[in-house]
């Protein structure tokens, strides 16, 4: 049986870095180099804010879903010991995401959940919010959509494997579509509220923004996570490269190009 302060898995989207393959949509502005290092800084801040979630009573555990195969010993380095590991590499990333929510009731989880890698913000409230909603009695989907049109995350009561299929996967259909395969099969679903994923020059402004800038779009929006490594990933760069230029932020201040 599973403790009760874990009757929540939850598993992170999640791939070592590695320049070339990691965050490249994020190039340019980014090196490659950079984008890697930016996702080693978000992977730990995502296990930060599920830490607090935790110390803030939510009865969760934390994984990575990671991929490829064979890659374990980054995240071993990088992450605290905490954090469970399950390899997830598939062809379809649908079944990724099934994958890693079968597992995850497969060791005694009795609800689970597919949590994305690209929110190093995201306010540790709604994943508090997430774990007292499954938590409830009767079988239910709990979904936070993306602002582009997919989902922060996505959880379950019981593995629905429906959910994950049909989908058109990185496109602005994929939380309607998850939606619809939810009706079809008559499970009810709760809508948390809306997040954003950095993964593209704008959201890595608005990144830029909360971490570095204190600033949020919307005043009323719960306290955001300070994504700490993130945050310092940053002010190094800036400091270090011309990144600031790259992003053309005259809030920060420019490097000296000799």
């Amino acid at each position: 049986m599973v403790a009760r302060r874990r009757f929540c898995g939850i598993a992170v989207m999640a791939k070592a870095s590695a320049p070339g393959r990691t965050k490249t949509r994020l190039v340019p502005p980014l090196t490659y180099e950079e984008a890697a290092g930016l996702n080693t800084a978000f992977l730990k801040d995502v296990a930060a804010n599920l830490a607090a979630a935790r110390a803030a009573g939510a009865p969760v555990a934390s994984y990575m879903a990671y991929g490829p195969p064979g890659t374990e010993d980054f995240f071993l380095d990088a992450l605290p010991h905490d954090v469970g590991l399950i390899e997830t590499w598939r062809p379809g990333f649908g079944e990724c995401l099934f994958h890693a929510v079968r597992a995850l009731f497969d060791r005694g989880h009795e609800a689970a959940c597919v949590l994305n890698a690209d929110s190093p913000t995201l306010p540790t409230g709604l994943l508090v919010d997430l774990a007292a909603r499954l938590a409830r009695p009767g079988d239910r989907a709990v979904l936070g959509p993306a602002e582009d049109g997919g989902y922060w995350v996505l959880g379950l009561k019981a593995p629905h494997r429906r959910l994950f299929e049909a989908i058109d996967w990185s496109t602005e259909r994929v939380a309607a579509q998850t939606l619809a395969r939810a009706a079809e099969i008559g499970l009810p679903v709760e809508i948390l509220p809306t997040w954003y994923d950095v993964d593209d020059r704008a959201s890595l402004h608005r990144l830029v923004a909360e971490v570095l800038h204190g600033e949020t779009p919307d005043p009323d929006a719960p306290p955001l996570h300070p994504a700490p490594a993130t945050a310092a990933f940053l002010r190094d760069a800036f400091a270090r490269t011309d990144l600031a230029a790259r992003l053309d932020d005259a809030r920060l201040p420019q490097r000296e190009v000799a």
